[in-house]
């Protein structure tokens, strides 16, 4: 029988290589990044996965030159007004991890408004890593806790002061043959069955995602000797 992962994590890399290779310009290659975000994140949850999260853009990529920066930027809020629309009638989820200091005005609204109509989604949650790095989202929860006066400290206590209070992730994928985790959802890849695919972000189809389920298939999963299917996520 098929296992499907409940959580999917892809690090979104390999765009500026894919468009230089092609003689195009970074910018031209995040455009094809984004766009096919829209492509594979449909496939994946048609596929049976309840969660998808995304690793978009990281507190780092603010060092990135100022009109790579600006040029992502307004991308974001383009799509986010415009084309994240069919999550709304695919009945999708789209929340955010990530700090909102950095973010001009217009992203945040862009944000506020994609998460206000797709919020009774029931057929999956699109959760955007945008802005975001593990450690500081470790770092936020513990100062909210300390804010809170928090004692008994539990990981399931802990888990819900994270940016969003999701299960593990059960599959990483980053595409374009790094293998790093680049800080991303440190928490929740504790157990993750990580992929590596050479293949650039842009041209990672549905075929390439058949590809991961069927090298996380072939996975024995476990969790501290007892294997991992059997237990709640």
């Amino acid at each position: 029988m098929e296992k499907i992962p409940n959580h999917v994590g892809i690090i979104l890399d390999g765009n500026g290589r894919w468009a230089q290779e092609k003689g195009l310009s970074r910018s031209e290659g995040h455009l094809a990044g984004f766009e096919n975000l829209k492509e594979v994140s449909l496939y994946i949850f048609k596929r049976g996965v309840k969660y998808l999260s995304v690793y978009a853009f990281s507190t780092e990529n603010f060092k990135r030159s100022v009109e790579e920066v600006s040029f992502l930027m307004n991308l974001f809020v383009n799509k986010f007004n415009t084309e994240f629309a069919i999550y709304k009638q695919e009945n999708i989820k789209v929340i955010f991890s990530g700090r909102k200091d950095r973010l001009s005005k217009e992203v945040l609204l862009a944000m506020d408004k994609i998460t206000l109509e797709t919020k009774n989604g029931t057929n999956g949650v699109l959760n955007i890593c945008l802005n975001y790095g593990g450690q500081y989202e470790l770092v936020d929860a513990y100062q909210k806790m300390l804010n809170d006066h928090v004692t008994d400290l539990t990981i399931e206590k802990f888990s819900s002061y994270l940016y969003q209070d999701l299960p593990n992730i059960d599959l990483l994928i980053r595409t374009s043959g790094e293998q790093r985790v680049s800080n991303f959802m440190l928490w929740q890849i504790a157990y993750a069955e990580m992929y590596f695919p050479k293949t650039y972000f842009p041209d990672f189809n549905g075929a390439e995602f058949e590809i991961a389920m069927d090298v996380y298939n072939k996975r024995d999963r476990r969790f501290g000797g007892i294997n991992y299917e059997n237990k709640s996520n």
